[in-house]
């Protein structure tokens, strides 16, 4: 069974840098891609970015590109989102999910396991 577990969501100051873990367990993860999402009340959910697990190939939401930075380290099974310049628009719930197959896909609907998520909240 796929685990996924983020941490390091909490309250920030806009301007600021935040970076999120997630902590993958339970198989190996050399086919896959894992993303970042993330999502507010009542609007669906929003791609961030996606990395491949064995290549290390990224991908961004556009808007984004410049300022979050996606990451893994296949020895501990971690994958990381580094966001700088942090503005009050990225409050939302971040998600880390996994793709078996690697789509390289922006669709949450192409991901096959998801952590609980972690708010993170930047005040202005």
């Amino acid at each position: 069974q796929v685990q996924l577990v983020e941490s390091g969501g909490g309250l920030v100051q806009a301007g600021g840098s935040l970076r999120l873990s997630c902590a993958a367990s339970g198989r190996t993860f050399s086919t896959y891609a894992m993303g970042w999402f993330r999502q507010v009340p009542g609007k669906e959910r929003e791609f961030v970015a996606a990395i491949s697990w064995s290549s290390g190939w990224t991908r961004y939401a556009e808007s984004l590109k410049n300022r979050f930075t996606i990451s893994r380290d296949t020895v501990k099974k971690m994958v990381y989102l580094q966001m700088n310049s942090r503005k009050p628009e990225d409050t939302a719930v971040y998600y880390c999910a996994g793709d078996k197959y690697n789509h390289r896909s922006v669709e949450a609907t192409s991901y096959d396991y998801w952590g609980q998520g972690t708010q993170v909240t930047v005040s202005s």
